[in-house]
């Protein structure tokens, strides 16, 4: 059965964020034709423009979003507006509901600990949205964690974390081979700094 990837964009969203977990579950889909459909929404539909100025016309408005497997939701500079921002907070909770996963990558995190989805949860985030996390006793902080996986909320470190978080939920859905294919596809191997 295929699986929809739904990405909740936002002005101030840093592209890597949601452009590498694109880039995985995309490159799943080519493997396993059939089996993957992504789309990108906003609050208004109309161009997105990203952290570093990469603009994007999303596919659909967060109203109008199709219910999703997992629904991604980006870090950047704009999260620090987004967690306050009612029309995305409703699009996450009313996504939520038939997904398998809600993600967040790198201050997505933020966005989802606004929501109340990390309350009593192991949670990590990049390094700059830490502080902002330790201010709920509620959530766990899991520091050095590239992802952390709390079943129906899933949390990545900064920017390229959701490459990792991305491969780790294709091997969840799917299966060890596709992950594998997938990060192969890519080149994907990343070594440690010497």
């Amino acid at each position: 059965m295929p699986h929809t990837i739904a990405f909740l964009l936002f002005d101030g969203a840093e592209e890597l964020d949601f452009i590498g977990p694109w880039e995985m579950f995309t490159l799943a889909g080519e493997l396993r034709p059939g089996d993957v459909r992504c789309y990108t929404a906003s609050e208004t539909g109309a161009v997105v423009t990203c952290a570093k100025g990469l603009r994007v016309l999303p596919d659909c408005t967060f109203d109008d979003a199709p219910a999703a497997d997992v629904v991604i939701i980006p870090g950047g500079i704009g999260t620090r507006r987004e967690r306050d921002n009612p029309a995305m907070l409703a699009a996450i909770e009313r996504l939520r509901r038939g997904a398998a996963v809600t993600a967040s990558v790198c201050t997505g995190a933020l966005v989802l600990e606004r929501a109340g989805l990390l309350d009593g949860r192991r949670a990590v985030t990049h390094r700059v949205g830490l502080p902002i996390l330790a201010r709920n006793p509620r959530v766990t902080l899991v520091e050095g964690a590239r992802y952390v996986d709390e079943g129906d909320i899933v949390t990545a470190a900064g920017v390229s974390a959701g490459i990792d978080m991305a491969l780790h939920l294709i091997r969840r859905l799917w299966d060890e081979e596709l992950a594998r294919a997938v990060r192969d596809a890519a080149e994907y191997y990343p070594e440690p700094w010497g």
